[in-house]
């Protein structure tokens, strides 16, 4: 069992030296560290020699005693003095309130740090495009590796399981475009033009775009949050040990779904938002379907469908590769996979967003207006 920790006072020449002895534990401090307190110097050391045991609260006694009278500490093992060494390195003060920074400064600290970390996440996210890239090349020379299954489950969670949401969301843009476009176009007497207005829209720019919206809030964020999860777990580490890139297992059936899947979605998405359209022609502006359809063919040109069409799968790059190299990202605990999680739908929307207005401007260039 061990000894009660006691102290004992030497004094010599004006000054005193502290013994102490027994066991410097939490469970035998006892009164020890209010008697310290009550030790008025001048010391001119605290003896350890007679202590049998310390643990880091004993540690932290001596040492901020040491501290107050300004004392060596002598004797003790080398077990006792590192960790006093240890406590007395942690030994910093913690300001209560943060320094006071001017508001302009902090502004421009923080868009500086903005800056820095769009810069960094911008660098990363082209270097995982390399990385994917690379691994599709090692698909390519090695055809045994290309993981089927992966990439058909992946065409399930993608592609059917969004119909649904895709499909109503659509067709209810189709309606209100109409019904915005026709209250407009009434003022003119041209509500004929109404027709116009939801085909080429839906085909040429919303249809597409805001699939891609949609897939990115359902898959973008799902792939982060499934390989963030996976890298806590620590199997993307077992995958590598195993041999098993997680490249190939992992990003690449994604991103590939993605892809493929885009275009069918956002094909899909027109033909609803267009049908939407057509319900709210014949319902309030008593416009047939047949004549809608009709007006459909002569004003919609094929480029429109092509437009789309070519968009979709670049949207389905951004979309694959956000969500991966952000899941991939995650280190320290689960708040981080959240974090990580919110970060790739807006990472991914805001890249649509941007290639989109690129796509618009080059498209116009190129003459399919």
């Amino acid at each position: 069992m061990n000894k009660a920790a006691d102290l004992a006072e030497d004094r010599h020449d004006g000054s005193s030296v502290i013994r102490l002895s027994g066991s410097l534990a939490i469970a035998c401090l006892a009164d020890l560290p209010d008697r310290l307190e009550a030790v008025q110097g001048p010391v001119a050391a605290i003896d350890l020699s007679d202590v049998d045991h310390m643990d880091t609260i004993g540690a932290w006694t001596v040492h901020r005693t040491a501290k107050r009278l300004d004392c060596q500490i002598t004797g003790g093992t080398d077990d006792a003095r590192r960790l006093i060494d240890a406590v007395g390195n942690l030994d910093e003060p913690v300001p209560i309130r943060p320094d006071y920074v001017h508001p302009v400064s902090r502004v421009v600290g923080q868009i500086g740090e903005a800056v820095t970390a769009a810069g960094s996440t911008l660098v990363g996210l082209l270097g995982f495009f390399g990385g994917t890239l690379v691994a599709s090349w090692n698909i390519i020379r090695h055809p045994s590796r290309f993981r089927l299954n992966a990439v058909v489950q992946r065409f399930e969670v993608v592609g059917v399981s969004a119909l649904g949401i895709i499909g109503l969301m659509s067709f209810l843009i189709g309606i209100v475009i109409a019904q915005q476009g026709s209250v407009q176009l009434r003022q003119f007497g041209m509500e004929m033009l109404t027709i116009n207005l939801v085909g080429r829209l839906t085909f040429r720019e919303l249809g597409v775009l805001m699939t891609a919206i949609m897939v990115a809030g359902r898959s973008g964020s799902a792939f982060a949050a499934q390989l963030g999860t996976m890298k806590l777990t620590e199997e993307v580490d077992a995958m590598r040990t195993i041999g098993v890139s997680p490249m190939e297992a992992l990003v690449l059936p994604r991103t590939l779904a993605v892809v493929v899947m885009m275009p069918l979605l956002g094909f899909y998405a027109s033909i609803m938002s267009v049908i939407g359209g057509g319900f709210l022609c014949a319902v309030a502006l008593e416009i047939p379907p047949i004549t809608f359809i009709q007006r459909l063919r002569e004003v919609v040109p094929i480029t429109d469908l092509w437009v789309g069409l070519i968009k979709a799968p670049v949207f389905g790059i951004i979309i694959g590769l956000s969500g991966c190299f952000q899941g991939m990202q995650v280190k320290a605990n689960a708040e981080e996979v959240g974090l990580r999680t919110t970060a790739a739908v807006v990472q991914a929307i805001f890249l649509v967003i941007v290639i989109d207005a690129f796509f618009a401007v080059f498209f116009t260039w190129v003459g399919w207006n």
